[in-house]
């Protein structure tokens, strides 16, 4: 999966398509990431200890990955991610489009 903690992403389809966003925790074994506001479930919850609060709960919920597109952050377009070698020999995300190091 390309996408890590805290890349700034645009969701491409479902209910929230075209809401940027930043990535709070990705789910690699289920291809899935949270997106800050993005997919809110309501959760109810019940109070667990004397004085805890219970009630509804807004949350963010996963959404697959292949939902989600990153955006550059120096050219500011959605993109897609590919991989090089800098001069050291160490492996870096790449912009597609211009050719930048994310």
């Amino acid at each position: 999966m390309k996408i890590k903690k805290n890349d700034t992403v645009v969701v491409l389809s479902g209910k929230s398509k075209g809401v940027k966003g930043k990535v709070l925790e990705t789910v690699p074994t289920k291809d899935m990431v949270v997106v800050e506001k993005v997919n809110i479930v309501t959760r109810h919850t019940k109070p667990r200890r004397q004085g805890d609060a219970g009630g509804l709960l807004k949350k963010e919920a996963p959404i697959y990955a292949c939902k989600v597109m990153c955006i550059c952050p120096k050219c500011g377009q959605a993109t897609r991610i590919g991989a090089a070698f800098d001069k050291e020999g160490n492996k870096s995300r790449i912009c597609k489009k211009c050719k930048e190091m994310m």
